[in-house]
């Protein structure tokens, strides 16, 4: 866990009271652990496979999983330098860690592609009942956000500007508190993954109206990160990292997308990990509902990172002078530029 010293570092960079250096964890040796940031989801199986499969110890690292609930935590404990490599969505706090020098964005994760199955849009069933049929429906209602600055932020902000509506934004910190707040009608829409929109969906309590990839296509939903001192002085540590992830990335995908190897073996895999407080049967249509395209070998889409640094910038959740630099470090794998 992360020690109250290291966190509140973490935590005053991001308000800009600290200087960056010092931060980092020193270099690792060859086979010292390493910890790993990671949610329990479907979209986190890189890591999973790459560790039940042996990847991670053929490329001599130790690996201890570290688990959060949102993204801000992981990014903080990046910094910190309690955490070596993670998996999340970009944030404002993520880009203040990166303008401070303590974060590196190193590798993309999940991405929106047209013809897989991807995020949705919903809308509470009593929005529902009322005549919120489409996302446009939702002008002039409250969309549910873990925090302001979040993804689900930028995706609900994006698409409101494409359909020329006005929400209201309804910051609940964690995604349970969210359902709760779908469920009894608090909050009109949101958007998630598929492994939760569609069981909520099927239970009656919300609806699918949208889909993000409408508004969003190719969105580089996470990214791979690290912190700057891995990045810039550990070079040979970081390509074992990413190159034992990609291995996990073309597993999953040959399993769940491309159905050219066992799908049932990588659902007792990744069930290990997701939904394990459920029986198999049970947890398994959530798991796939969850599949998503992983980027393969953890390509960028960099064009994507530049038009979510520019809409923090634009809603003033970051500093406006932060440069695309700071944020990313692009030697590290293929940058898409469209």
């Amino acid at each position: 866990m992360m020690t109250e010293l290291n966190r509140r570092k973490a935590l005053a960079l991001m308000g800009g009271t600290l200087a960056a250096t010092g931060l980092a964890t020193p270099a690792l040796a060859q086979n010292k652990k390493i910890k790993v940031g990671a949610l329990r989801f479907t979209s986190h199986a890189g890591n999973f496979v790459a560790f039940e499969r042996g990847y991670f110890d053929e490329a001599g690292l130790d690996v201890e999983f570290e688990f959060f609930q949102a993204a801000q935590p992981m990014a903080v404990a990046i910094a910190s330098g309690d955490v070596d490599f993670a998996l999340t969505a970009v944030s404002g706090g993520l880009i203040s860690l990166a303008q401070k020098g303590a974060i590196k964005v190193i590798g993309g994760g999940l991405s929106e592609e047209a013809g897989i199955d991807g995020q949705k849009f919903l809308a509470a069933d009593a929005a529902f009942q009322a005549g919120v049929k489409t996302p446009k429906d939702l002008d002039g209602k409250k969309f549910a956000v873990t925090q302001a600055g979040s993804s689900f932020h930028y995706m609900g902000s994006k698409m409101a500007a494409a359909e020329g509506i006005d929400m209201s934004f309804t910051p609940l910190q964690k995604v349970g508190a969210i359902i709760g707040a779908m469920k009894s009608g608090q909050v009109d829409g949101w958007s998630i993954v598929p492994h939760i929109a569609k069981p909520l969906a099927g239970s009656g309590a919300v609806h699918i109206i949208g889909s993000v990839s409408d508004y969003l296509p190719n969105y580089q939903v996470t990214t791979v990160f690290t912190s700057a001192e891995n990045a810039a002085n550990e070079r040979d540590l970081t390509e074992r990292y990413l190159s034992a992830y990609s291995k996990g990335v073309d597993d999953y995908t040959a399993a769940m997308i491309d159905k050219t190897a066992d799908q049932d073996a990588m659902v007792d895999l990744i069930h290990k990990y997701v939904y394990t407080d459920r029986p198999r049967e049970k947890a398994a249509p959530s798991i796939i509902n969850g599949t998503m395209r992983l980027n393969k070998g953890a390509a960028l889409n960099l064009a994507s990172i530049k038009d979510q640094l520019a809409w923090f910038q634009s809603e003033g959740l970051v500093d406006a002078d932060i440069t695309i630099d700071q944020v990313v470090d692009g030697s590290y794998v293929d940058i898409i530029e469209g």
